[in-house]
Formats: C-alpha cells, sequence, structure tokens
C-alpha cells in the first residue's frame, strides 16, 4: 500500500463516495468482500465467451452495492473481450412502451458501447470497423469482392427479426468507409443506434424499410448480440440498473408487459438461442418479490424465479438466475474504510487523518446508532466517514473523538448509485 496514488484517481473516488454515487475510474483501490458472487457472475461471463447466454437479477437493498458490483462486472466483461452495454431505467426509458421510451433505452443502451479499448462508451463505430476490417482481410485472402464476403458473414443473421435491413445497414456503412462518405457512414451508425424515429427518414438515408422501435428493442439487441460476435468479439453484456422503476410503474398493463420482456430474456436465455448475450439487471427486494406490484405478480417469472427453498440458514445457493447480494462482515467494513483512509490520503501513510483505533470506534459508533443496516447498505456510512475526514483535513489538529462522537449516520432509505466492494486478493485470477 505503498504506492502513491494518482490525484486524479484519487479525486474521482473521493467525490464519487462523498456524493453517495459509484466511482467510474479507481473501483479496484477500494475493493472489498463478496467474492463469491462476483465468481458466479465471470461463469456467466466465460459462458458468453464460449458462445452461450446468460440472465441474471442482482437483488440489493438500496445502498447496498448493486450498481459497484454491476461495474465490476462490467469492467471483468471488458477484461475478457466482451462489448458490454449499460444504461439505468428511468420513467423514459424501459423494457416495453409504445411511446418511445423502449427505443430511448436501446438508444442509451448504443451510446454507452464500451470495449476494453474504449471504456467510457461509444464504441458503436469501433465494432462495425473491426467487422468491416475483419472483412476486408478475409476478402483479401480469397480474391473475392468485400462486400461478397460481408454479406456472407452477415448471412445467419437474415433468420432474426430485421436480420436483412441490419445486413443492409453495414453494407451501407462500408460503402460509406470506401468512398469517404461521412455522411453515410454517420446515417448507418444513426440507425444501428436506433436514432432514426421515421422509416421514411430511414429509407432516404439508408434504402430499409424498418428502423428501431419500441417493439423491437430486444430483437436488435440479439441481432447486436450476434453482430458483435462475428465482429471478433466474445460477445454481449448488457448491464440495466435501477429495475425498481419497473416496480413504481402506476399502471398495471404496463408493469405486466415490462415483466413480460424479462420473461422472453429469462427463456432465451435458459433455452440458449440468444446466441452470446447476457443481460445483468440491478433491482431491490421489493422489485422482485412483492406479489402485487413486483416481479412475482407475474407467476411465470416468480416460478422461474423463485428462491431454492434448501438454501436457509446461511446456505447459498448461485447457480439460480437471482443473486442476492449478501451483507459485508464487519471484517470487510474495517477494511474498506482503511483502504477509504489510504485512497484519502493519496497512498502516503504519513498522512492518514485517522489511526487505526479511529476507525474501529468510528465502526462501534455506526453500528451502535443504526444497527446491522450499518452492513447491509454501507452507502450513507461511507458518506459520512468522507464527511469526518474532509473536517480533519480542513481543521488540522481537531480531536478525532470529540468528532466521531457527533457524527450523525442515518440508515440509507433509497436512491440511485450503490455502493460495494470486492477484496483484491480475490480478483488476482480476474485480471483487473
Amino acid at each position: 500500500m505503498s504506492n502513491p496514488i494518482r490525484t486524479k484517481d484519487r479525486d474521482a473516488v473521493v467525490q464519487s463516495l462523498r456524493a453517495g454515487v459509484v466511482p467510474r475510474a479507481g473501483q479496484h483501490l477500494i475493493q472489498v468482500g463478496r467474492a463469491r458472487e462476483v465468481e458466479t457472475l465471470v461463469g456467466d461471463i466465460d459462458r458468453l465467451a464460449d458462445g452461450g447466454s446468460s440472465f441474471r437479477l442482482v437483488i440489493g437493498e438500496y445502498g447496498s452495492g448493486k450498481t459497484f458490483f454491476l461495474n465490476l462486472v462490467r469492467a471483468i466483461a471488458m477484461e475478457r473481450k466482451l462489448v458490454v452495454a449499460s444504461a439505468d431505467l428511468n420513467p423514459d426509458r424501459r423494457l416495453h412502451a409504445s411511446g418511445g421510451q423502449a427505443r430511448s433505452l436501446y438508444a442509451e443502451l448504443m451510446r454507452n458501447l464500451a470495449t476494453r479499448t474504449k471504456p467510457e462508451g461509444g464504441a458503436l463505430p469501433a465494432v462495425v470497423e473491426k467487422f468491416i476490417a475483419t472483412a476486408k482481410s478475409e476478402s483479401k485472402a480469397k480474391g473475392v469482392p468485400t462486400e461478397q464476403v460481408i454479406r456472407a458473414k452477415l448471412e445467419q443473421l437474415t433468420e432474426l427479426v430485421n436480420g436483412y435491413d441490419f445486413a443492409d445497414v453495414i453494407a451501407a456503412y462500408w460503402r460509406g468507409f470506401e468512398e469517404g462518405n461521412e455522411q453515410l457512414k454517420s446515417d448507418a451508425i444513426r440507425w444501428l443506434r436506433g436514432e432514426f424515429t421515421t422509416r421514411t427518414d430511414a429509407k432516404a438515408a439508408l434504402g430499409v424499410r424498418t428502423i428501431v422501435d419500441d417493439a423491437s428493442v430486444y430483437d436488435q439487441l440479439k441481432l447486436m448480440g450476434r453482430f458483435i460476435h462475428l465482429a471478433g468479439y466474445s460477445g454481449l453484456l448488457v448491464c440495466l440498473d435501477e429495475l425498481v422503476n419497473l416496480y413504481k410503474l402506476a399502471n398495471a398493463q404496463a408493469r405486466n408487459s415490462n415483466y413480460e420482456q424479462l420473461l422472453r430474456m429469462l427463456n432465451d436465455s435458459l433455452q440458449g438461442t440468444a446466441v452470446g448475450l447476457g443481460f445483468v439487471l440491478g433491482g431491490t427486494p421489493d422489485f422482485l418479490m412483492d406479489t402485487r406490484r413486483g416481479v412475482y405478480s407475474y407467476q411465470a417469472l416468480q416460478s422461474r424465479l423463485a428462491q431454492n427453498t434448501f438454501a436457509t440458514n446461511g446456505l447459498v445457493d448461485f447457480s439460480g438466475p437471482v443473486v442476492r447480494l449478501s451483507s459485508l462482515t464487519a471484517e470487510d467494513f474495517y477494511v474498506l474504510l482503511t483502504k477509504i483512509r489510504h485512497v484519502y490520503a493519496g497512498g502516503d501513510q504519513a498522512k492518514y487523518l485517522l489511526p487505526d483505533e479511529a476507525v474501529h470506534q468510528f465502526m462501534e459508533h455506526c453500528a451502535n446508532r443504526i444497527g446491522d443496516s450499518f452492513f447491509r447498505t454501507p452507502r450513507t456510512t461511507i458518506t459520512a466517514f468522507i464527511n469526518l475526514l474532509a473536517v480533519l483535513e480542513q481543521n488540522l489538529g481537531t480531536d478525532w473523538q470529540s468528532l466521531i462522537g457527533a457524527v450523525e449516520v442515518k440508515p440509507d432509505l433509497g436512491g440511485q448509485g450503490d455502493l460495494d466492494v470486492v477484496e483484491d486478493d480475490e480478483l488476482t485470477s480476474f485480471k483487473l
């Protein structure tokens, strides 16, 4: 722990934690616990890379660490040569709709498409160009036109919904690439991102008769998963967070339509028909288990997602579609807080603002104040710890003992950007 931490990484982690959101950079600096859950998702990633499919619901309380967990899985997937698409659901983005909300979700997923070389998103053009580069080298080796190779490679997509038009759009991108026609390339990417709103515009720009609309979003994701595999990547992992927004839908028919889409995704995964396509979805216990408005209100999903009745009294089963995030142990939490202290000091032990004894005392104080939820929902406790360090840094000579007694920590009642972490030495084999 003697290596200095770059100011950029230090600030990214500290500012995110203080705001109660998940840092997008420097996650490895604060990883502790939950190795079994990570191992389970890594198994899913390996299955995708082998041409399989996967579906996981990651269930945890507000602030328990779903978002951090999803981001960690996302990072591991990119290391394994998968392409990752991620988005948060909200009232304007959902799985099924008739007013453009489903297409909006698809467009957001495509904008956030990320690879190992473009981890921040915007990787769709790079994926298409990698496919074209592969086709060009193959056409050169065989002595046949590039478009002929492209059409032959995309032939398997024509069995899927919109498959013919998908192949036409990729061919149009290739023509734009060869002719230096930036407008044609831009129009092709717009179609692939689901940004055309009318068929008339799509036909005028690309000569295709269909667009990505609310009804075809899931079919388009299946197409994209196949295409990404053809481009030389291991597969497509779709990470969706804040599924609690489906639970909050007031209209019962709208909720059921969205749950029906979840059922389609789950069935295709279990039956292996969604080749190279995986889903990791984050939600709360209410979203899953409420029999009036939650996923369990949809009978077909309840029977498939029901908890293993033998997994009780501390026994676990990670083979089912649902992964329930366990609480951090006291030991995990202590390691987490010491790592945050280390990051705050920029990696310099001489600049620690609190001794080990203070970390223990802070934990005892929080446990006495908010009980068990201290371990179940670490977000508010972490924010309070960062606030404590900030006061000590800006008021040198202040007695930490007097401050800890005055710390006000309230249970987390909900929000976005959950925090959680995974032990460094547990991840060495995952090449993070």
